[in-house]
């Protein structure tokens, strides 16, 4: 299980790459020197400290910020196979908390028994 924790923290460090790359290399270079300096977030943090992760951005880019987070989320959900229906009243933990949940769900075996024993 710790396995599939470092899959989906390599996952989302890859859609924070890609998401960022809108600003260009030295943008997003630029945005990771200042997430570690002002906001003691290093980038190989950020899995861990998503909403952390968020308010720097929001610190930098204002309401901006929405726009690279939804790039991420879009990219992240790509990446694991997901299909991204976009909420205006979601944030993006929320985003996060629901590819956790589907991710969960499609471990857990399914509840409903085979049809064949629902008939009688």
């Amino acid at each position: 299980m710790r396995e599939k924790g470092k899959d989906f923290e390599k996952l989302f460090i890859e859609a924070v790459d890609e998401g960022l790359n809108v600003l260009g290399e030295s943008g997003k270079q630029m945005i990771f020197f200042h997430l570690e300096k002002s906001c003691s977030i290093k980038k190989h943090e950020i899995p861990k400290k998503p909403e952390a992760f968020a308010e720097g951005l929001e610190k930098i880019f204002g309401a901006g910020a929405s726009v690279l987070e939804k790039l991420i989320v879009k990219s992240l959900y790509s990446k694991l196979g997901l299909k991204c229906k976009e909420k205006s009243e979601y944030t993006f933990a929320d985003y996060l908390n629901n590819v956790k949940n589907a991710k969960e769900d499609s471990k857990r075996p399914s509840s409903v028994p085979p049809k064949s024993s629902l008939q009688n």
